[in-house]
């Protein structure tokens, strides 16, 4: 049993607000070293954590001696080499999502990792939501028979303010976009949940705001989406019944946060929103019943999206599973699951591309 499990971290993003305040939380867990694009990125995120190794080399701290697992929270396209980089030096990952920009790349992962024997983690950390697993467990109880239909709702309207400047969430090359973004935990929400994989998409992604200023004032085309609609159909399972699927992403619509999942059975509904509250209709009930659940713990100044609750309870799993020398996580998404994932984001982008359905 290893005493203390040392995290290295990649981007001052996301981990910052939510990763490293996360592993911090965990007793036998130490963030050991921080690396950014910008010196003074990684210098004050080192600051403000008591992180002792900082770097504008990423590489730096994916080799660092006493980093046991490299979280890689840049934009998708650096994904695959730091990756493999990370493998190559035995190290476990965590890796956001999208997993990579298209499916060789993360084929290629996924393989690197499987004969490299580690720990392979995507960051689709709302499956740990306490009611999201006490969902799961009421779809397989049968608490509304086989799904028939299935129906995501986000919208955060943030990125329709066309002051927010022009950055790589603004640009396809650099794997930008709400597709990859937040469709990539819808679809792999879909999946987890109902057992089965998404088996046809009919896509259409729109770029709202089309011009954003960079950081010097030049006005930019964004090539990335902030909305995406899509029609599915789900491969049969034991808890489907040729069901369907429809999503709506938004980054631009108001005038509150959404994110708000539900099912839809032959015996009634389920319904879980941002935080993971659980409600259930039963055939012929009028009105939404809550299940209580736990919430977990959000992190002080962090918006409570459901998001940071979630990778509360994700980041001891990962600690306690490297500590014991285990090369998977109950519930945890895989790379495999994440080479899933995206195939049916490239099938999705096809679909917009052509107006045409795409079997994944």
């Amino acid at each position: 049993m290893k005493e203390t499990v040392g995290v290295g971290i990649i981007g001052t993003g996301f981990a910052r607000r939510v990763q490293i305040p996360g592993f911090l939380a965990c007793e036998n867990a130490l963030v050991v070293s921080v690396a950014s694009g910008g010196i003074e990125n990684a210098r004050s995120t080192a600051e403000e954590f008591d992180i002792g190794h900082y770097t504008d080399s990423w590489k730096e701290t994916a080799a660092h001696a006493e980093v046991d697992i490299v979280c890689i929270t840049t934009p998708p396209v650096y994904h695959k080499e730091m990756a493999l980089f990370a493998i190559e030096h035995g190290k476990h990952l965590l890796c956001e999502k999208p997993m990579a920009m298209n499916v060789a790349e993360a084929e290629e992962m996924a393989a690197a990792a499987k004969t490299a024997g580690v720990l392979a983690l995507i960051d689709h950390e709302l499956r740990f939501q306490h009611g999201r697993q006490t969902a799961y467990a009421l779809l397989r109880l049968g608490e509304i028979g086989k799904v028939r239909h299935a129906k995501y709702l986000f919208q955060a309207p943030h990125r329709g303010d066309p002051n927010i400047p022009w950055n790589w969430w603004s640009d396809i090359e650099a794997g930008g976009g709400a597709l990859g973004a937040i469709t990539s935990h819808i679809i792999d929400s879909f999946q987890w949940f109902l057992n089965t994989d998404v088996s046809s998409v009919f896509c259409q992604l729109q770029t709202h705001v089309k011009q954003r200023k960079d950081s010097s004032g030049t006005s930019r085309e964004v090539t990335a989406d902030d909305q995406s609609n899509m029609l599915l159909r789900f491969a049969a399972s034991e808890l489907t019944s040729d069901a369907t699927g429809l999503v709506s992403v938004s980054m631009t619509e108001g005038p509150n946060y959404m994110n708000r999942l539900e099912f839809f059975g032959e015996d009634g509904a389920l319904r879980i929103t941002h935080r993971g509250e659980v409600f259930v209709a039963k055939s012929g009930e009028k009105e939404w019943r809550q299940i209580e659940v736990e919430l977990g713990t959000n992190i002080e100044g962090v918006p409570d999206t459901g998001f940071a609750r979630a990778f509360m309870s994700f980041a001891p799993k990962i600690v306690d599973a490297i500590a014991r020398g285990d090369k998977s996580i109950e519930y945890g998404a895989t790379f495999d699951d994440g080479v899933r994932v995206q195939r049916v984001l490239d099938a999705a982008r096809e679909s917009s591309a052509t107006g045409s359905v795409r079997n994944v």
